[in-house]
């Protein structure tokens, strides 16, 4: 009898303790679950934050302008600046951001066969960063390098060691870090986004490299950039489904400057008139344009920023359209 008390005590013991194995094993995997699911939850946050942040750059990007200046020493009939950018990386799993810029300035001269002589040639690579976590008020970084060229072999200075702006040759390059901070405010039928950046730029003239001869002490190597943008959104009806409405590009404001801040033929510290160039520019979409808007402004330039005529300074105003990634917000 004792044998068989023995016995049955066993089996009830390795039963319990069974039993006890089993509800441990379910526990952990409650756990365990519970952890996949916080850090699946962080990782989508995560990826929704660098995702709007990837827009926020691309409102940033720097359209391209087709039309007229006037007021300035050398006529023009028609100016461009074309920027074709090129995404290279966008993704929501990161928060870098690249893009390719093929810029190319051109101006179309008054003169006898209209010719463009020197075209400003402008790629740049640019990498954005994401600083912090809020797309309401972003803070983010961009570095660049750029190359700016005027795809001319001559000799840049003549006999008398002035500048060859029939055919001579420009080139320089230079690297920029930006910063920019940003705010954007919801209302009912518009959505407001500002942002200010301040940067420097930097020639590699400055250490005796890669610029042409007879720029070094007579073009601006150490650069000071800035400029602020106002961009609103408007709320518009959807043009098939009348219960529907998305935000749209609707007006922008945008002021830029940049400060020379190194020495160069011996101009003063304080003289702007030589080391000031500052524009402001309107632009006003219409509902039935995508990438697009009308464009007018002006502004001061003291030095050109237009290759082998940059000892030129004047006021200038222009008017024309402009196109650019930077204009295709939407928002349903």
């Amino acid at each position: 009898m004792f044998k068989h008390l023995t016995s049955a005590f066993q089996v009830r013991f390795l039963a319990i303790l069974l039993l006890m194995l089993s509800a441990r094993g379910s526990y952990a995997s409650i756990i365990d679950t519970t952890n996949h699911a916080v850090a699946d939850t962080g990782k989508i946050a995560t990826r929704i934050i660098n995702r709007n942040f990837n827009d926020i750059y691309v409102q940033n990007l720097k359209p391209s302008f087709f039309g007229q200046e006037l007021f300035q020493p050398v006529k023009t009939k028609l100016v461009g600046d074309i920027n074709a950018h090129f995404v290279l990386f966008n993704s929501p799993k990161s928060r870098f951001f690249f893009d390719l810029s093929a810029r190319i300035k051109v101006r179309l001269l008054a003169e006898y066969g209209e010719p463009v002589k020197s075209p400003s040639y402008m790629p740049s690579g640019n990498l954005y960063y994401r600083l912090n976590s809020d797309a309401y008020k972003p803070q983010f970084l961009q570095l660049s390098y750029t190359h700016h060229s005027n795809g001319i072999r001559g000799s840049t200075l003549l006999p008398d060691g002035s500048f060859n702006r029939e055919s001579g040759k420009f080139s320089t390059d230079f690297y920029s870090l930006n910063y920019t901070i940003g705010k954007r405010i919801d209302k009912t039928n518009t959505i407001d986004n500002h942002y200010s950046t301040i940067g420097i730029e930097l020639h590699r003239g400055l250490f005796g490299n890669d610029a042409a001869l007879g720029l070094p002490g007579h073009y601006g190597f150490a650069r000071v950039n800035g400029g602020y943008i106002y961009n609103i959104a408007k709320k518009y009806q959807d043009d098939i489904d009348p219960d529907k409405s998305s935000f749209k590009n609707w007006q922008r404001i945008q002021f830029d400057f940049t400060y020379i801040a190194d020495k160069y033929s011996g101009y003063e510290a304080f003289n702007l008139k030589k080391r000031l160039n500052v524009s402001l520019k309107y632009y006003y979409q219409f509902p039935f344009m995508q990438n697009v808007s009308f464009i007018v402004g002006g502004g001061y330039r003291g030095q050109d920023d237009y290759n082998i005529y940059f000892e030129d300074s004047y006021a200038y105003v222009q008017f024309g359209i402009a196109s650019g990634l930077s204009f295709l917000f939407h928002k349903n």
